[in-house]
C-alpha cells in the first residue's frame, strides 16, 4: 500500500502540533536578551499556572520532560538523603534512576505495571522509612496508561511532613491539575504532549515548601538550578541560559488556542477521544491494560500470540498511522494510542480504522467495522 504523504500521529508523544504553532515557530528568530522576548516570557508563564493548577511561578526550562524530572531531584534531595519513588512503570523507574544517580537513598514502592499505587502503599513506606524526605510518583504513567491517585497521596505526604513531587507530563493539560490544592511541591511537564508543541521545552512549578527545601539542599547542578532560573525568570525576565527562542513563542501560541477553547472543553474533548477508543478495543474483544486508565493515552493490549510491535509497524510502515508499542516488560504486549495534541474525536475514526486493518493483516479474527462503530457512537453522545 503507498504510504501517506504525511503521518498520522497518535503516538503518547510527540503529540499532533497546530498549524497555527508551526507558522508562529517559522518567524524570523530574535535575540531573547530583548524586551519582546520578555513579555513573550512574562505571558507564557503566567498562562500555564491554570494549567498546573497552582499560583505558584512556572519556570520554563529548554530540555526534555526527563530534564524536568533530573532538575526536581538535583534541587531537593542532598546526596545523603532518602525518598520514597513509585515504581509502576519505565518512568516510575526513572525516578529511581535519577534519585541514586545523585547520591540519594531510593525506596522503591512496586506496583504491578497497569495497576495505579494505592494512598496506603505511600503511607507504610514512609512509616517504614522515616528519614524520607521526598515521594516521587507520576500522576499519568505513559509507559501503562495508568492513572495514580496523587490526591489522596498529598494527604499523606503532608501527614509526614515530606515533599510530594509529580510527573505530570501526559497531565498537565490533560485532565484538571490541582497542585496548590493537593498539596503537591514540584509538577513538571514537558512540551511535546498536551502542549501542542515539538519536544525541547520542560516546566516546573515549586511549593514555597519545596523552595525552602531547594535552599537548604546540598545537591550538584548548575544548568539546572532552579532558584537561579526562578529568579532570572522572575526577576529579570528573562532565562538564565540561552532559551529555545522559537518554541517559547510556540507556546505562547499554542496557550493562545488552549484558553480560548477553554479548559474545561479541552479536557472534555480528551475524555471524549479516551473514551472513544477503549469503545473500541473492547468492541474488537481487546482488553485495556490499567484498571484505571488516563485520558492522555490508552494502552491495549495486543491478542494473544500476537506481537504488538506487527501491528504498530504495518500501521506505521504500511497505513501512515503512528502509535506505539510497549516498553521494556510490556515491548509486544502493548499498543499506545495518545489522545494528546492537535487531535479532534474524529481523528479516532482513522486511529481505529487503522488499527481494524492492521489486526486484520495479523490474523485477529474480529467482526469488521466494530471498532470505528464504537467510535461513532460515542462520538455521537457528544461531550
Amino acid at each position: 500500500m503507498k504510504r501517506n504523504r504525511h503521518p498520522y500521529l497518535f503516538t503518547p508523544g510527540p503529540a499532533p502540533v497546530p498549524p497555527e504553532v508551526l507558522l508562529e515557530m517559522a518567524r524570523p528568530v530574535i535575540h531573547h536578551r530583548t524586551p519582546h522576548f520578555a513579555a513573550v516570557l512574562d505571558s507564557v508563564r503566567q498562562q500555564l499556572q491554570p494549567l498546573f493548577g497552582t499560583r505558584q511561578e512556572v519556570i520554563l526550562l529548554a530540555s526534555s520532560g526527563t530534564g524536568a524530572m533530573e532538575a526536581v531531584v538535583a534541587n531537593l534531595l542532598s546526596p545523603d538523603e532518602h525518598a520514597v519513588y513509585v515504581d509502576g512503570g519505565k518512568f516510575g523507574e526513572r525516578w529511581g534512576q535519577l534519585i541514586r544517580a545523585h547520591g540519594a537513598t531510593a525506596h522503591q514502592v512496586r506496583v504491578e505495571w497497569g495497576r495505579s499505587v494505592r494512598a496506603e502503599q505511600v503511607e507504610d513506606a514512609l512509616t517504614a522509612n522515616p528519614q524520607a524526605k521526598a515521594v516521587f510518583v507520576q500522576a499519568s504513567e505513559t509507559s501503562t496508561g495508568a492513572l495514580h491517585p496523587i490526591a489522596e497521596i498529598g494527604e499523606v505526604t503532608r501527614r509526614h511532613d515530606v515533599i510530594l513531587v509529580v510527573d505530570g507530563i501526559t497531565s498537565v493539560g490533560v485532565f484538571e491539575q490541582k497542585m496548590d490544592v493537593w498539596g503537591v511541591d514540584a509538577l513538571v511537564t514537558g512540551s511535546q504532549k498536551a502542549l501542542m508543541l515539538p519536544p525541547g521545552l520542560a516546566m516546573v512549578a515549586l511549593s514555597e515548601r519545596a523552595l525552602a527545601q531547594a535552599s537548604k539542599c546540598r545537591g550538584r547542578r548548575f544548568y539546572f538550578d532552579l532558584l537561579r532560573e526562578l529568579k532570572s525568570q522572575r526577576d529579570e525576565h528573562t532565562t538564565a541560559y540561552t532559551p529555545a527562542v522559537s518554541l517559547v513563542f510556540g507556546l505562547h501560541k499554542a496557550l493562545e488556542l488552549i484558553h480560548a477553547e477553554t479548559l474545561p472543553r479541552v479536557f472534555a474533548r480528551l475524555l471524549l477521544m479516551a473514551e472513544a477508543t477503549r469503545a473500541a478495543a473492547q468492541a474488537l474483544g481487546l482488553e485495556i491494560l490499567p484498571e484505571n486508565p488516563a485520558p492522555g493515552l490508552t494502552a491495549i493490549l495486543a491478542p494473544k500470540n500476537i506481537d504488538s510491535g506487527q501491528i504498530v509497524r504495518y500501521m506505521r510502515d504500511e497505513l501512515g498511522v503512528w502509535v506505539q508499542g510497549g516498553q521494556d516488560r510490556m515491548k509486544g504486549r502493548l499498543i499506545r494510542i495518545g489522545h494528546m495534541g492537535h487531535l479532534s474525536p474524529f481523528d479516532m475514526l482513522t486511529a481505529v480504522s487503522a488499527l481494524e486493518i492492521a489486526l486484520g493483516r495479523v490474523g485477529y479474527a474480529f467482526e469488521c467495522g466494530a471498532g470505528v462503530a464504537a467510535v461513532q457512537r460515542r462520538i455521537s453522545q457528544g461531550i
